[in-house]
């Protein structure tokens, strides 16, 4: 009898190393983040995105993109001010001479090209909202899957023209996203900015947790003040996702990366170096 329940015990913690061997083995989620340079320019004045701070200042803006390599393939975040504007030799100026005039010193094609990343090998991508400079190079990327809250996808463009095309594939959220199904990348719904605005909560092995910003906030400043673009959809939602973000730096130990702010963007590694 002894000797049946001691050659159970053998075989039963024998089935829970290898069970326990199979889970560290598994898949390791999130392994690498590319920072993309995705265009620079200048914005004419400040207090656009700071209502009464900074009036009449301009700054130097940057525009980032963001390439992540997952273990079950490759997810780009925002695609940028359009490849376009590298053949021109004045950048795009703005209609109004407060906002940004922008320039792109490396496509984004070019970029992926150097990583040896071919569109046809994202798995998936999303965009923060669909202002020009962060969708400005989706259609690079023509049959990969688009992850975009509904009430972006919805919300109508210039004379009433749909934001994507319509044969381009999409995935409409309602609210946050778990990408990948093991809490690595996880889309964030932070409206406010626009009617679907949305952010990005991004979990590296050895880096930790960084949330993306999208446009839930424009500059170091704009995000120490809690303050409130003129242009932005909801002065009450963009507060509410501020907290929203604040929150989860705080629950993930989160960094806050900044998508347009120069200052912290310089301190960063860029493309081709990586984060872990």
């Amino acid at each position: 009898m002894k000797r049946t329940i001691d050659l159970a015990l053998v075989l039963l913690t024998g089935a829970l190393s290898i069970g326990s061997g199979h889970a560290q083995s598994g898949s390791p989620g999130v392994e690498k983040l590319y920072i993309l340079n995705c265009g620079e320019g200048v914005a004419g004045d400040i207090s656009r995105w700071s209502p009464g701070v900074n009036e009449g200042k301009s700054m130097a803006f940057v525009d980032n993109c963001y390439l992540i390599k997952h273990a079950q393939g490759w997810f780009l975040w925002d695609t940028g001010v359009t490849d376009a504007v590298a053949a021109m030799p004045d950048g795009l100026a703005p209609a109004d001479p407060r906002a940004i005039h922008w320039r792109r010193p490396k496509t984004l094609a070019a970029q992926l090209d150097q990583l040896g990343v071919k569109p046809s090998d994202l798995k998936g991508m999303a965009v923060s909202h669909t202002h020009p400079d962060h969708v400005g190079n989706v259609e690079l990327f023509p049959t990969t899957m688009l992850y975009v809250q509904k009430a972006e996808y919805e919300w109508p463009g210039a004379n009433n023209q749909p934001r994507f095309k319509p044969e381009h594939p999409v995935t409409k959220l309602e609210g946050d996203r778990d990408v990948f199904g093991d809490g690595s990348i996880t889309i964030l719904s932070t409206p406010g900015h626009t009617p679907g605005h949305q952010s990005l909560l991004v979990k590296l092995p050895r880096t930790g947790a960084i949330v993306l910003s999208g446009d839930a906030v424009h500059f170091k400043a704009n995000w120490d003040n809690r303050g409130v673009p003129t242009m932005n959809a909801s002065k009450d939602a963009t507060l509410a996702s501020m907290q929203k973000i604040s929150d989860t730096l705080t629950k993930e130990k989160a960094q806050l990366w900044i998508n347009h702010d120069k200052a912290q963007r310089d301190g960063l590694k860029m493309s081709p170096e990586y984060y872990e």
